[in-house]
């Protein structure tokens, strides 16, 4: 599996406070263990700059993912289309959920979530569809651009319910990639200033490599041999 996603931390270098934007590219081996890929700074989230992220990737022989997992990035997407073009793509569901709540007008935010949350959560595939044929019906009547934007994921959205039950907690989100953006957080809070955007990767390879950020296997390892013979 691939987790990618795009991060804007914010880091104090001199005396201005900037967005410095890392392309993180994270896989799950065959055995479940998670290991950092690639992490690069760029000039943005282009097309172009995650292109140059998978073209990489098969440069190095990483072989052919079994799922890919990201935040909806359009140039992503593309990206790994044109390298793999059979490839699963699972839309994270945290991202999504994000979106539709910004589409909401604030008093209906609750509610959308909470409907959003059942479907995503349920405990079957079959009821997971019926709730979300619901959610469409119910949306488009009380908030069309609530919807739309649900309905803008297709079925990229649901690509977790391919694979065995005990991962669907792991596959449904990128929040495997969040815990390094959470420690690099609170790690930069407590320095006054990098030296340069450079500093941001080297902090961040050195928080891994000295094992403050542990990357454990995924929720579900042990269905791995089955994931991979199918």
């Amino acid at each position: 599996y691939l987790f990618l996603d795009g991060w804007y931390p914010k880091v104090r270098l001199g005396k201005r406070r900037v967005r410095v934007p890392v392309l993180v590219t994270m896989g799950v081996r065959a055995d479940g263990h998670r290991v950092l890929l690639d992490m690069r700074l760029v000039g943005d989230e282009s097309a172009a700059a995650w292109r140059d992220v998978v073209q990489q990737l098969q440069a190095r022989h990483v072989g052919t993912p079994v799922l890919a997992l990201i935040d909806g990035n359009p140039g992503l997407a593309l990206a790994l289309r044109e390298a793999w073009p059979s490839l699963p793509i699972q839309r994270c569901t945290a991202h999504k959920l994000r979106n539709l709540k910004a589409k909401a007008p604030a008093r209906l935010r609750e509610e959308v979530a909470e409907d959003y949350r059942r479907v995503v959560y349920a405990e079957t595939a079959a009821v997971v569809q019926q709730r979300r044929t619901s959610f469409v019906k119910k949306w488009r009547m009380r908030c069309p651009a609530v919807a739309q934007s649900f309905e803008e994921a297709g079925d990229e959205l649901f690509t977790f319910l391919r694979f065995p039950r005990s991962q669907w907690k792991a596959l449904r989100t990128t929040n495997a990639l969040e815990r390094i953006n959470g420690e690099f957080r609170r790690r930069t809070k407590t320095q006054a200033s990098l030296p340069s955007q450079d500093a941001v990767l080297l902090l961040l390879f050195g928080l891994l490599r000295a094992g403050h950020i542990r990357m454990h296997r995924i929720d579900g390892w042990q269905q791995m041999p089955q994931v991979a013979a199918a």
